[in-house]
């Protein structure tokens, strides 16, 4: 007999807290075709032949061709090699270092995670990765207002660029803490935020500015100015960025006259493939001021009795670890599997490979935004420079756009009217180095076709 805790009431109450009208509603994506309907009996079984027949085919239906879908998640090369390591026992059974004497090798690894994501973002401290990039900056706001002494606020500013769903996991984590995350709003013309635009809040108290760079529309905010006003009023200022364009632009540890407090990322992009949404693994760094704030597992170098080189778990603010009073979060879950694949991606490639990606991602961005913006109808839609992704202005929907590329097997991109009725008729596309010429003619002549019928 199962064990359901929760009362219909209790399921109406939550159910009206996040706006559905029954149980049903939260599975609407679900395409009629592979829905089971109402179960009275158990179905025949199936032969293995079968079963995998039918699971092929219906993997098959989410196949195309060619995707220019980003917004977040980005579809990058990833040599052979990685996972063939990462699939390796010693790696794939191995959940977290909990025995420190006994996990050597995985603890040499993230330690090497550590350094490398503090190379890229030129912080001083990395921790051992989080569950994903939302909840990374969730940590990270929450920090922020632990940290900063000099604030006796619990408000926080982020840029109105910054990616919609990690504003949505934000406010669930933290707004049972007593915490308040105003936005400053967007400039229309060039897609990223002024700093003349936080004139508002120059005389309040303010705990931390959030600045994404490149944010979520692909464009470059102006870091170091933005850096400077938040350092100016004594507020922390938290970067969120891509690894990847971090190996082209400059690092948050270097913005502005002293360079960010906290950064956190998605690390998707390095080595984990795209997977019907996840897994992916959040990375988290910050100035040696702020470490012991830091939520999460540090690893670090030691010496054992002998003057053999060794591993630690040096610090651990979770409650499994401390009084659960003290501990700074309970949901830093470390991302051991996909932090291996992050790991071994970035040794693959090192600093010129890694470099060579961002300028083949960015020069693809530019070719298609040339090409697009020679159809009919078609433009840019914000002024501001763009790393790999870029935003286009259609003569239609986008809705109706990309309904008309995926009949071509094309995801086109990504649909700005779900965030914003004002940007319906834009599309946010994104190019890495997976992308040919040829790949690039076929999305323009699609394009073409979808706005011209």
């Amino acid at each position: 007999m199962p064990f359901v805790p929760h009362t219909p009431a209790d399921e109406q109450y939550m159910l009206e807290a996040i706006g559905a009208s029954s149980i049903e509603d939260l599975f609407d994506e679900i395409p009629p075709a592979l829905r089971a309907g109402v179960l009275t009996r158990t179905p025949d079984g199936i032969s293995e032949m079968e079963l995998l027949r039918l699971m092929s085919e219906r993997a098959r239906a989410d196949e195309v061709a060619l995707s220019f879908l980003g917004a977040g998640a980005y579809q990058h090369h990833i040599p052979a090699a990685v996972w063939e390591l990462v699939g390796r026992g010693e790696f794939l059974t191995a959940y977290t270092p909990y025995q420190a004497e006994a996990s050597q090798g995985t603890l040499q690894l993230i330690y090497e995670f550590q350094t490398m994501i503090t190379r890229l973002t030129a912080m001083d401290c990395a921790n051992a990765s989080v569950y994903e990039g939302a909840s990374a900056l969730a940590e990270a706001i929450l920090m922020a207002v632990r940290a900063n002494r000099k604030s006796k606020s619990r408000k926080v500013l982020t840029l109105g660029s910054i990616h919609p769903r990690y504003l949505s996991a934000c406010n669930t984590i933290v707004r049972n803490q007593g915490l308040d995350i105003e936005i400053v709003a967007v400039d229309d013309a060039t897609g990223t935020v002024a700093t003349e635009s936080l004139g508002p809040w120059q005389d309040e108290d303010i705990a931390a500015l959030i600045v994404p760079c490149p944010n979520f529309f692909g464009a470059l905010e102006e870091v170091d100015a933005l850096t400077n006003w938040a350092h100016a009023k004594d507020t922390l200022l938290i970067a969120v960025v891509n690894p990847v364009a971090l190996a082209l632009i400059r690092p948050p540890g270097e913005w502005g006259e002293t360079g960010a407090d906290i950064v956190v990322g998605e690390g998707q992009p390095l080595g984990v493939p795209l997977a019907s949404g996840g897994p992916y693994v959040g990375f988290m760094c910050c100035t040696q001021a702020l470490v012991r704030q830091m939520p999460g597992r540090i690893i670090g170098a030691t010496e054992d009795l002998d003057g053999k080189p060794g591993y630690a778990l040096t610090l651990q603010a979770r409650e499994q670890h401390i009084r659960r009073a003290k501990a700074t979060s309970n949901i830093c879950t470390n991302q051991g599997l996909l932090v291996t694949a992050a790991t071994i991606h970035m040794s693959l490639l090192g600093d010129q490979g890694l470099a060579s990606i961002a300028n083949q991602c960015h020069g693809g961005t530019m070719s298609l935004l040339a090409a697009a913006t020679s159809v009919p109808g078609v433009s840019r839609r914000f002024s501001a420079p763009v790393f790999h992704e870029v935003a286009l202005q259609l003569p239609k929907p986008a809705v109706e756009v990309l309904a008309r590329m995926r009949e071509d097997s094309i995801l086109g991109g990504y649909d700005l009217g779900q965030i914003s009725e004002a940007l319906a008729d834009c599309m946010l596309v994104n190019v890495t180095e997976t992308k040919t010429s040829e790949d690039i003619a076929a999305f323009t002549a699609s394009l073409k076709k979808a706005c011209e019928e």
